[in-house]
């Protein structure tokens, strides 16, 4: 049972073939140069690797507008290839999961054309069409902006269609059984190529109903579980991750009140409340989002993240807090993305202040969920501003101070690589930081192997310490008769506090098993530390013997 729950107790890193390294000298990324990388994702540590899209797409929204579902985009390699990189992967004990986009198509897609060009196309039906332009098709826009409408006129089809997204993507009638059908065969055709779940892009809208008549979608959930069954029947421990930027009170929805449809999904409740309190030194709204979220199925987990490859999306916070982080992080309109996010990276959001970019995936390491980090945040990489959009914050890896980084031979790389200012890769890349002891990467490897011997983390439950200073977070996890507990401070300057870890006689001894620093209680059992300013300590309460003593299942 342990063994198919993997997931409770990973860490995932999200990574873009076309950006991570080119072995074939074409400027374009590719899974022989992945396959090359491998050895380096094993190093530092990671037990998943999450793959944008690398289907066959026309490339006008990063891959996200699959022309064919069951081949390999050519500028990346072939099939073989990437059965080549799965396998590989499995050989370091690196699980793959790779993006599921089912909410649209590309335009260009065969199943599109072919729908456009006759009414009685067999295709027709797995899109949404309207004779007439629907009155609501200048609202529920993904991107506001950027994008006019969510419906189009098409000539040929003689009628609109539907895109929740860019007009360049059709949306899918999910609601077809055809469709339907067609989904769990790609997802059985990637699995038997050595992948090991999916993150689903776009869950809300997959399973909401669509058409010219719908005014408020409907959520169809039994449409999760007819995914999740037929998943697990094809290969047991495999898991879906859904990106649901939902409230908590749809939770168990998407989980399912007996774990029976997604097993993982993005925590966007936390991570907005988590921007909020770096911006502010306030936790009181991130303990609130984290007992919200708390209540879930014992399958069920969550994904914790701090950026991804999307804007930061502020929505969930009010005026007030979006206003506050904003300020911090993004003030320039041009950092700023749709009205609700910002673009950046993290390290330059952090003003490149390394004490603040460690101690903010420390507090990520130590949220109750699987961590989920980007590609290039192990070093500290920048952004581009320069470039369009989500653009600015997914240029190439940057692995030496050879020319382009050492991401490619080609002088033409399909992004370019950052080159000027503190975050250009002469100055920020793994070579260098593989050399120092004291780098980020070298700080990260070391946060990875201690949270993986942190499963209290993933698999406990977790209280909140109130330690009397809203700007210093205090969590205990609790798990087969452990106990773990981890202090943070959010103040730019240092902070005594004073807790009782509420342990027992266990609770009189921290041992700090991240630089030995421990701490013993008081007569009335309260424990007082010193926190420089972002300043973190990992505690195991009660002594390192904690694995002679821990319980059986």
């Amino acid at each position: 049972m342990i063994n198919d729950l993997w997931y409770k107790n990973a860490v995932i890193y999200c990574l873009s073939v076309e950006t991570f390294m080119d072995a074939n000298g074409d400027g374009v990324g590719d899974f022989q140069g992945l396959m090359r990388r491998l050895d380096y994702l094993s190093g530092l540590g990671v037990t998943a690797i999450w793959l944008m899209p690398f289907q066959a797409s026309p490339g006008r929204d990063d891959g996200y507008d699959v022309s064919d579902y069951y081949n390999v985009d050519p500028r990346y390699g072939s099939l073989g290839d990437f059965v080549e990189f799965t396998h590989g992967a499995k050989q370091r004990g690196i699980r793959v999961l790779i993006d599921l986009v089912i909410n649209h198509t590309s335009k260009d897609h065969p199943w599109f054309q072919d729908a456009r060009s006759d009414p009685r196309s067999r295709y027709r039906d797995w899109y949404v069409w309207s004779e007439k332009k629907p009155d609501n098709a200048d609202q529920g826009m993904v991107f506001p902006g950027v994008q006019k409408t969510t419906w189009t006129y098409d000539d040929k089809a003689k009628a609109y269609y539907f895109h929740r997204f860019y007009d360049h993507q059709p949306d899918l009638n999910t609601s077809n059984s055809d469709v339907q059908a067609e989904i769990l065969k790609i997802m059985g055709f990637w699995i038997q190529l050595g992948v090991s779940g999916f993150r689903m892009d776009a869950a809300p809208f997959i399973i909401a109903t669509k058409g010219a008549d719908v005014t408020k979608p409907v959520e169809q959930f039994d449409m999760l579980r007819k995914f999740r069954e037929f998943l697990q029947w094809r290969l047991g421990d495999s898991i879906i991750l859904a990106e649901a930027n939902i409230l908590p009170k749809d939770n168990f929805e998407y989980f399912g009140d007996d774990g029976d449809r997604m097993q993982m999904m993005f925590n966007f409740q936390v991570n907005q409340a988590l921007f909020y309190a770096l911006a502010s030194a306030d936790t009181r709204p991130l303990k609130k989002a984290m007992e919200a979220t708390k209540p879930r199925p014992a399958t069920a987990q969550w994904g914790l993240f701090l950026r991804n490859h999307d804007e930061l999306d502020l929505g969930r916070l009010t005026e007030k807090q979006r206003g506050a982080v904003f300020a911090a992080f993004g003030p320039e309109k041009d950092m700023q993305l749709y009205d609700r996010g910002i673009r950046r990276r993290l390290a330059p959001m952090l003003g490149g202040d390394h004490r603040r970019i460690e101690m903010a995936y420390s507090l990520l390491f130590s949220l109750p969920g699987t961590p989920v980090i980007r590609y290039g945040d192990e070093i500290g990489m920048g952004d581009d501003l320069g470039l369009p959009e989500r653009n600015c914050a997914r240029t190439p890896m940057q692995w030496s101070t050879e020319p382009e980084g050492g991401f490619t031979k080609s002088e033409k790389p399909i992004s370019p690589v950052i080159k000027d200012g503190p975050y250009g890769f002469q100055h920020v890349n793994v070579a260098e930081q593989r050399r120092d002891p004291n780098s980020l990467l070298n700080w990260t490897e070391r946060m990875i192997r201690m949270r993986k011997e942190a499963p209290e983390i993933g698999w406990g439950d977790f209280s909140v310490i109130d330690t009397g200073n809203d700007g210093v977070l205090a969590l205990r996890y609790d798990w087969r008769g452990n106990s773990v507990l981890i202090l943070h401070n959010l103040h730019a300057q240092p902070a005594e506090v004073t807790f009782d870890p509420d342990r027992g006689e266990d609770g009189r001894l921290l041992i700090d098993i991240a630089d030995g620093a421990s701490s013993k209680a008081d007569e009335k059992g309260f424990h007082t530390v010193m926190l420089d300013a972002y300043g973190y300590r990992w505690y195991r309460v009660g002594g390192l013997d904690y694995l002679l003593r821990r319980t059986e299942i």
